[in-house]
């Protein structure tokens, strides 16, 4: 192979690795996804149900108090129905928050009118606890969240919705009740830290 041979290989073998990185999250390409919240920024996508004092500190979108009883949200100004979605998260060893998704009701977002991917380590049903679909996919052993840093990945393809936890599935789950809706970011208890939600419609 003379020089300029090997050299159009070469270029070749890159153009290839870059267009995989593209269809990762952070790649060189967005690959199709669509960053919602990053870091401190990214409010502007969401609207706020509830009481909780979201805020940004230390890079990321905290709540840690609400001046209302129940759950707190925060909810996408777009419905999705299939679709890809990273979300990394900080959470306290008594936080009670989840990913709710294709919620039906916002006048009544709970996890009977949305899916939820629980993360709930101090849940007194650890069935459904952190790493579970609540009311559709239990969880045994369940993961313990609290105190650091975790990733979830979850896709959600017509009647299927499929969790990975720190790159281990979890739970899947196939149910056909919600079609399509809002994606909410929980906070109920404990201090809760959202650094990065990424979505990729499918």
């Amino acid at each position: 192979m003379n020089r300029r041979s090997m050299i159009a290989a070469a270029l070749c073998t890159l153009a290839l690795a870059g267009a995989g990185c593209a269809d990762m999250p952070g790649g060189g390409g967005n690959g199709g996804w669509v960053t919602l919240l990053d870091g401190t920024s990214g409010l502007e996508n969401w609207f706020r149900v509830g009481g909780a004092n979201w805020h940004a500190e230390d890079g990321a979108i905290v709540a840690d108090r609400s001046s209302s009883k129940g759950s707190s949200f925060l909810m996408t100004k777009s419905a999705y129905a299939d679709f890809e979605i990273r979300i990394e998260f900080w959470v306290s060893h008594d936080a009670n928050s989840g990913i709710y998704m294709r919620c039906s009701d916002l006048a009544k977002i709970t996890d009977r009118t949305c899916y939820e991917a629980n993360i709930f380590d101090q849940r007194k049903d650890p069935s459904y606890g952190t790493g579970a679909i609540v009311h559709l996919a239990k969880i045994d052993p369940m993961p313990k969240a609290g105190g650091k840093w975790n990733v979830y990945e979850i896709t959600a393809k017509g009647d299927h919705v499929v969790l990975v936890l720190n790159g281990t599935r979890t739970a899947e789950a196939r149910d056909a009740k919600f079609k399509s809706g809002p994606i909410g970011l929980q906070y109920a208890a404990g201090v809760v830290k959202f650094r990065k939600v990424q979505i990729r419609p499918l």
